[in-house]
């Protein structure tokens, strides 16, 4: 069961890695962070596709490597 659970760990660490790192920034520099989340906040800039794709992706990898991590710390 520990095997089990540390090999899933190490799966979505990497794919938790892999998707952070494909994943395009949103804003650039300081001026960017500034306009850039307005932006976001009014809904000018939805993502779509591989953007979307991305994020849902990162968004289960993190939830699966939280509760895995959770899990093991429990049973160890």
């Amino acid at each position: 069961m520990l095997l089990l659970l540390k090999i899933l760990l190490l799966a979505a660490s990497v794919v938790l890695i892999a998707f952070v790192l494909l994943q395009q920034g949103n804003s650039a520099g300081l001026s960017g962070s500034i306009g850039g989340g307005a932006e976001q906040l009014f809904g000018k800039k939805k993502s779509r596709g591989w953007e979307r794709f991305f994020t849902r992706i990162t968004i289960v990898g993190a939830i699966v490597f939280i509760a895995v991590s959770l899990t093991l710390v429990a049973l160890e």
